[in-house]
């Protein structure tokens, strides 16, 4: 009964141990790829198409149809303010043609400028981006239309072949204001492509986080004009005064009847820039859905600096790190990161060339880090005169099946361990007891020998004390 209790006792604590660790696995299902990458799963929104971008690295944290073609409305002025401050100095004087203040028409954004009305560049950029001023928009790509030696319409060039050289694919720009045109539409993962391009400018993320500006009198207007940002995450702008998110920097809204509400957003938060997209949304859903987004990238991802693990990664010979083992001075990695889910470690990426151009013309090639089939980082690989070999990368490696495991199989793997703890403590406690156990046998064995024994000797004597006696 002793021997039971004591059994009893350690196979309650294991089996107590086993049901928590089955409904610890079975209330978080996870998805993991056979290479052991795991990438946190999203939540929902509603807004019909999403994308979240960390800005520097490219890195697609979040995605919802995001290469679905819509009417941007608003927040083409994105590019229009970065193509214009790319080829315009700030301090430029901007003068406001007929076509420009039409263009402006009825019903649609605007601080009411007149034609012939002078302004600097800044001045007008801010009017874009604050007020979404369609007649600064417009000025504004047509002063910059004109200096490249067109007009308006060369400015709109300039857009399609920028969007292009940036990756864009599903974009056709045919304004600069994003009003309703048939001919003028882009999708969430594009205006990302552009968004982030735009927010690696200085002034333009000076212009976007501006929360309000005041234009001064004007050769047309004799009084201020006061701009305020309508970014209700950045600016408690009318009613939307609950959805300002203290890690917002900037971001551009937009909206018409066709293209319903959109929304391009910037915020920064340990190490990590994102840039979130949402399109075709219905308002206010646009300020929610992008308040969850931030809040789960944030929670779920890290900023990892790729110079300062390289370095690690490289002092373990162990480490097959390719070509960065024997040229690791040709990797220019000083200020680039990978972004990575909490639980990622940076031992846990693979590296191999990209395919895209590299962005410096002193560059041999570009690599890029990637973890499961996620595009994590980049790195440029700087030439000094020598020939690098190249020849360690492998696309082919980078095509990797996906294993989803299900719990279920997590509980058939707890019972079998958990009836493998029970017959080795089983086993042990017969092997403790099995010596005691001979010992007594053993033991009484002995003991009814000596009585045999006794017997026998005593029975001897009795006979010889018979043998003595005297017959009369």
């Amino acid at each position: 009964m002793h021997i039971l209790n004591i059994f009893s006792k350690k196979t309650g604590i294991i089996v107590l141990m086993a049901v928590i660790a089955i409904t610890t696995v079975c209330a978080a299902p996870v998805s993991v790829r056979a290479d052991g990458a795991y990438w946190p799963e999203g939540p929902q929104v509603n807004s019909p198409c999403a994308v979240v971008m960390e800005v520097n690295t490219g890195t697609v944290l979040y995605e919802k149809n995001s290469h679905e073609k819509h009417y941007p409305a608003s927040i083409t002025k994105i590019l229009t303010t970065y193509l214009a401050i790319l080829n315009c100095k700030m301090d430029e004087k901007v003068t406001f043609s007929k076509e420009a203040v039409n263009d402006s028409r009825d019903g649609s954004s605007s601080i009411s400028r007149d034609v012939g009305e002078e302004m600097t560049m800044e001045q007008t950029l801010y009017g874009v981006m604050l007020e979404s001023a369609n007649e600064c928009a417009y000025a504004a790509a047509e002063h910059t239309g004109k200096k490249l030696g067109g007009d308006y319409s060369t400015f709109i060039d300039l857009m399609n072949k920028t969007a292009k050289e940036l990756g864009c694919e599903d974009t056709h720009f045919n304004n600069a204001n994003g009003l309703p045109d048939e001919n003028h539409w882009t999708s969430a993962y594009d205006m990302g492509l552009i968004s982030c391009a735009a927010y690696k400018n200085e002034e333009f993320r000076k212009i976007t986080g501006t929360k309000t500006y005041m234009i001064p009198p004007t050769n047309k207007h004799s009084t201020e004009t006061p701009l305020y940002n309508h970014h209700a995450l950045l600016h408690p702008f009318k009613q939307y005064s609950q959805y300002v998110n203290a890690d917002c920097t900037g971001g551009k809204t937009g909206y018409t009847k066709v293209a319903n509400s959109t929304l391009v957003t910037f915020a920064e938060k340990d190490g990590l820039t994102l840039c979130v997209v949402i399109m075709n949304a219905q308002s206010p859903g646009h300020y929610e859905d992008t308040n969850t987004l931030l809040n789960y990238c944030f929670s779920n991802f890290k900023a990892l600096n790729i110079g300062e693990n390289e370095t690690n990664e490289s002092s373990d010979s162990s480490k097959d790190l390719g070509v960065l083992n024997s040229y690791g001075m040709y990797a220019k990695v000083s200020e680039n990161y990978v972004v990575l889910p909490n639980n990622a470690d940076f031992s846990e990426v693979t590296r191999e060339e990209d395919e895209k151009k590299p962005d410096s013309e002193d560059a041999l090639a570009t690599v890029k880090y990637l973890y499961g089939d996620h595009v994590v980082g980049r790195v440029n690989l700087i030439g000094s005169g020598e020939k690098v070999d190249l020849s360690y990368f492998d696309a082919a490696n980078s095509s990797k099946s996906v294993i989803r495991i299900k719990p279920v199989y997590f509980l058939i793997l707890l019972v079998v361990l958990i009836a493998l703890v029970i017959l080795i403590l089983i086993g042990r406690r017969v092997y403790d007891n099995f010596y005691r156990i001979r010992h007594k046998l053993s033991a009484k064995k002995e003991q009814r020998e000596r009585y045999k024994q006794y017997k026998r000797m005593k029975r001897r004597k009795t006979n010889l004390s018979f043998r003595g006696k005297k017959k009369y």
